[in-house]
């Protein structure tokens, strides 16, 4: 997931904010991580870094996200970022609130 920040009448083209799976993704090609792994080796070698899970900067710890997710063993990247996707779209989906509900609803 990724979007882009708003443009403030500057003509150049504005960087993307990368946040859930694109955000995790690429702390995974900084990090020192080799597959299969387990939950506990990705943990660490990720450290208790803030992942941002929407463009609000809002974030989540990758220690929590790896604690809510059952699988505790991984064979390759893929399916790594496959598990933690519906955990990162979750915390997006329950810190939306009321008002963003209300407009998905409304027909306007």
């Amino acid at each position: 997931m990724a979007a882009r920040p708003p443009g403030g009448g500057d003509t150049s083209e504005p960087e993307a904010i990368e946040f859930g799976i694109a955000a995790l993704d690429a702390r995974l090609d900084e990090a020192d991580v080799s597959f299969p792994a387990t939950a506990a080796e990705l943990g660490e070698a990720l450290g208790d870094q803030e992942i941002p899970y929407d463009a609000q900067g809002r974030s989540l710890a990758v220690s929590e996200a790896l604690d809510r997710t059952p699988q505790q063993r991984f064979e390759n990247e893929t399916e790594f970022l496959d598990a933690l996707y519906p955990v990162f779209d979750q915390a997006r989906r329950e810190e939306r609130g009321v008002i963003a509900s209300l407009r998905d609803v409304l027909p306007f």
